[in-house]
């Protein structure tokens, strides 16, 4: 079994916990607007490689990975999902830190099985909630927000160890009564670890350019990093308030 990749990077600090061997993976089914890698999305392209090519070039510099691991994502891996349970499977074996990056952008009842040997072997999740609002989601994604949630109580039920990410982007996820939504919606899954808040950037704009697309938020500002805090403690102080409260949100 083969798998597509984006691109491989020996030293990722920011995927993870650590120093990690980050594997992006080629092919995207979503197309949410602020994407700064549009060179991702297409699945045929990208490069070839096996599952032992992957752990070879990760055993090269395994001395500096001895608290990070291997990360997983994209693109959106699930994407690949049969190589990636290959991958993840052949990784613990050999005592490594499996961390899956992804949108949760998978149909459950078609890919229960393969889903449940992931969780076996991820030590982390990753996972991006684009935006809190059901019309918001398809607005911004072109895709439903019913498959990360339906994910994430998947693997919560597993007790796979999960990190919440969100960007937030002025006028669209930069919004009050949005963050307090997102922490409702979180509030239920205990296996929420953390909670990760970006500031929205524009630094994909040329991709767009060179690729003769159009870039989808032209105009809109950059979050700044203090907003992205404020942000995050919104969210934070919405969930822990909903967990007292014991309210279900939809």
């Amino acid at each position: 079994m083969t798998g597509r990749f984006h691109s491989l990077e020996s030293f990722g600090t920011v995927d993870g916990p650590g120093i990690r061997y980050v594997a992006f993976f080629q092919g995207c089914p979503m197309r949410c607007k602020f994407c700064h890698n549009p060179d991702t999305w297409e699945t045929n392209a990208g490069i070839e490689k096996t599952s032992d090519e992957i752990l070879s070039n990760y055993q090269k510099n395994e001395v500096f990975y001895k608290n990070g691991g291997l990360t997983a994502t994209g693109g959106e891996p699930l994407l690949q999902l049969p190589f990636l349970v290959e991958l993840f499977t052949k990784a613990k074996k050999m005592g490594i830190h499996t961390c899956l990056d992804t949108s949760g952008c998978v149909n459950l009842e078609n890919n229960m099985i393969l889903l449940n040997k992931l969780s076996k072997v991820t030590d982390l999740i990753m996972l991006d909630i684009k935006h809190s609002d059901v019309v918001g989601y398809a607005n911004l994604t072109k895709s439903s927000r019913m498959l990360p949630l339906a994910f994430l109580q998947f693997m919560n039920e597993r007790k796979v160890e999960i990190q919440i990410r969100h960007v937030v982007v002025p006028g669209i996820t930069l919004e009050k009564q949005q963050l307090i939504h997102l922490g409702e919606i979180l509030a239920p899954f205990e296996m929420i670890k953390s909670l990760d808040v970006l500031p929205y950037h524009t630094m994909g704009v040329m991709k767009y350019k060179e690729m003769g697309i159009p870039y989808p938020l032209e105009g809109v500002r950059e979050a700044t990093k203090e907003e992205a805090i404020e942000a995050r403690d919104l969210i934070l102080k919405s969930l822990y308030e909903t967990r007292k409260k014991k309210v279900k949100v939809s």
